[in-house]
């Protein structure tokens, strides 16, 4: 059958290429000019579905009036007028129990796990390549208060079989010499030897191309202006390029997904939570990153994606825009430079943003919609490239009509009726 992906992100490409590897006619509305040019721009460069973990947890409330305080804050919230924005954060709130925080991770562990198996396997079918290390990621606990929190995440990554190495200051330093020469205090880390990094936008451009080969049909530059709906079935979505009509449609499109849902009365709890991120060119491989290093104090993610270094992090809630703070760049820098010492040259890195498409539970919305050909397939927060592949073939399967490789019956938007 024709199905339309709106969306051209990770998410996006991912879903179009397991779709036609079914066997379906595909077409992907992006509205730039060529694949991952927002948020998948960018960011962290991470697969780790060890570090699944929810924003929401137990002590968030009270942590994040101390971060808003910090010099360099992990937190960032301006005021805005907007009510989308008080509700997700209400409903954020609502999370922040023992019993909610448990069951959300177990739900992001489950697709994250399953998603990097599926990279694995295309990887292996295709040979793509992207900057990609198998060296696995370090949560870095500057404090003994921070080492000893990590038991709830050990918990969860114990039952779901997830390899984990406890390590203390020397064992950091192992893991990743560059740490050495920094003269941060390191009270111990955690070690997902199981993850992997490399460069999203790289990723997402190459499996664009071996989608094309099988195909799918990418209309860049056009802009989606509205879903039409007729006797609860799309029917076909109005764009700058006029009308364009498929069997079945994906909504793929982030952030952006809940303003096209709204529209059309599906309310998609999705709210954009912007991101920041320097790339600097390696000064000095020596004392660079070996892989991934997590920082818990600043909750920002240094990692060595070839020649380079990409530092991104922080949660800034300030509605929908792109500016970047000069601000958030001296951040990036202070920790990456704190760290690892002269392995960069910060002054030299290029500087970016993108807006995460949170949901208040950090679990993405993957699944049927209550119109009968339309899928979501949008909410993956910081975890987009994570989960990508694994959510890509989850809804391939269901438009194939075949029952997913998980459980997938607690992860579509009806959970939040």
């Amino acid at each position: 059958m024709k199905v339309i992906v709106l969306g051209g992100g990770v998410i996006g490409v991912t879903t179009a290429y397991y779709l036609a590897m079914a066997g379906h006619q595909v077409e992907v509305i992006e509205r730039q000019p060529a694949v991952a040019l927002e948020t998948s721009f960018a960011n962290a460069g991470e697969v780790s579905p060890g570090y699944a973990s929810p924003w929401a947890a137990p002590g968030i409330p009270r942590k994040a009036v101390k971060w808003l305080l910090m010099k360099h804050p992990p937190l960032i919230v301006k005021a805005v007028a907007d009510p989308y924005m008080a509700r997700w954060v209400l409903q954020m709130l609502a999370n922040c129990t023992a019993s909610r925080y448990a069951l959300n991770k177990a739900r992001m562990v489950r697709v994250a796990e399953y998603s990097r198996d599926v990279l694995k396997a295309l990887r292996a079918e295709t040979g793509i390549s992207y900057d990609e290390r198998m060296a696995g990621t370090l949560q870095l606990f500057r404090t003994q208060h921070q080492v000893d929190g990590a038991g709830k995440d050990i918990k969860v990554l114990a039952e779901y079989g997830v390899a984990y190495e406890v390590l203390d200051r020397a064992g950091c330093i192992a893991a990743e010499p560059g740490l050495g020469a920094s003269s941060a205090p390191l009270a111990g880390g955690l070690r997902l030897p199981g993850d992997e990094t490399g460069d999203c936008h790289i990723f997402t451009t190459r499996l664009a191309a071996l989608a094309s080969a099988l195909g799918v049909v990418f209309r860049y530059g056009v802009t989606i202006n509205a879903i039409e709906v007729d006797g609860g079935v799309v029917t076909n979505v109005q764009t700058s390029a006029g009308a364009i009509r498929g069997d079945r449609y994906v909504l793929a499109m982030g952030s952006y997904s809940p303003l096209l849902a709204r529209a059309i009365g599906i309310d998609l709890p999705i709210y954009p939570v912007k991101g920041y991120s320097i790339t600097a060119p390696i000064k000095n491989g020596n004392t660079a990153p070996v892989s991934t290093v997590l920082d818990e104090s600043y909750k920002i993610a240094i990692t060595r994606l070839g020649d380079r270094i990409r530092v991104g992090g922080m949660a800034e809630l300030s509605g929908y825009n792109s500016d970047l703070s000069p601000r958030r760049r001296e951040t990036l820098a202070y920790c990456v430079n704190e760290l690892f010492p002269g392995a960069g040259d910060t002054a030299q890195a290029s500087f970016w943003t993108g807006m995460r498409p949170m949901t208040p539970d950090s679990t993405p919305i993957i699944g049927a919609s209550k119109l009968s050909n339309l899928l979501i397939n949008s909410g993956h927060g910081t975890l987009g490239w994570t989960m990508a592949c694994g959510s890509g073939r989850v809804i391939a399967d269901m438009v194939s009509g075949k029952p997913a490789d998980i459980d997938v019956s607690d992860l579509g938007p009806e959970r939040y009726r």
